[in-house]
């Protein structure tokens, strides 16, 4: 459980799913705080429990022992910008879910030598399923580490990156891929309702067969591949189907479709990161 004070810098879903895990895990909502410039969204937050809301950024970041910047990417230079002197005077861990900026921007923007977390959480996060990457600069120490893991842990699992430059692959992986999985997800409720299913049918069944698949892959020890193998039988309809996928060239698909995604992170850090 965290023990200091936080504060988001963004109210965004992605903040409203981390205060909403922190508190669903017991955090202490006196602890939780968060700035956002939208009166609404501020209105929002504060019915998520107690924790305090602010329409100034540096009111909020007062004192705050950690800094989670929850902003747009294409914003988070001016944001940083105007947090810099706090920073250096208080030293915070900052932890950033921004996408595609680079620790060592985000320690440029904050003026030098801050203690910065890369987080990469992806959309599951929404209902506390996500999967969360993370980066830790050379000034972030054993206990930041353990509470930047503890913050994104609210929502799902966490792991840690040595190589930052692997953060690229893990946006293209678990960040975007989300999408590929609904992809595939509405391309089969389209073929299924093409063979004369209602579509409400084929829709229930596409996602009771998704969430079953991967819970158990989750279960078991064998990998997937494996998995695979044992629900097709020979010559039944499994095999039948997969062939198909098989000779349409599946697999190099979606390695071509990572590549492409790592490649437009990679020119989107470059992008972000020339301010």
């Amino acid at each position: 459980m965290i023990d200091a004070t936080i504060t988001f810098i963004g109210g965004g879903n992605m903040a409203r799913s981390l205060i909403g895990g922190l508190l669903a895990d017991g955090a202490d909502p006196a602890r939780i705080r968060v700035a956002d410039p939208d009166p609404a969204r501020r209105e929002g937050l504060a019915a998520l429990g107690p924790v305090r809301v602010f329409a100034d950024n540096l009111e909020a970041a007062a004192g705050a022992a950690v800094l989670v910047f929850a902003v747009k990417p294409q914003v988070l230079h001016g944001v940083a910008q105007t947090l810099a002197a706090a920073v250096a005077r208080e030293h915070p861990l900052v932890v950033s879910i921004a996408a595609g900026i680079r620790s060592a921007d985000l320690d440029r923007w904050l003026g030098g030598g801050a203690a910065v977390v890369r987080a990469m959480p992806n959309t599951p996060a929404l209902v506390r399923s996500g999967a969360t990457a993370l980066y830790a600069n050379a000034a972030v120490d054993a206990a930041g580490r353990d509470r930047a893991e503890s913050i994104l842990r609210a929502v799902g699992i966490t792991l840690w990156l040595e190589d930052e430059a692997l953060m690229d692959a893990v946006t293209a992986l678990s960040g975007s891929g989300p999408a590929y999985f609904f992809l595939v997800m509405e391309a089969l409720e389209a073929a299924a309702t093409s063979l004369g299913l209602a579509p409400a049918t084929a829709r229930m069944l596409t996602l009771e067969t998704a969430i079953g698949a991967a819970r158990v892959a989750l279960e078991s020890d064998e990998d997937v591949a494996g998995l695979r193998r044992r629900v097709t039988s020979p010559g039944g309809t499994t095999e039948a189907a997969v062939a198909v996928l098989e000779q349409a060239g599946l697999r190099e698909q979606f390695r071509r479709a990572l590549v492409a995604a790592r490649d437009r992170s990679r020119a989107l850090a470059e992008e972000f990161g020339a301010s």
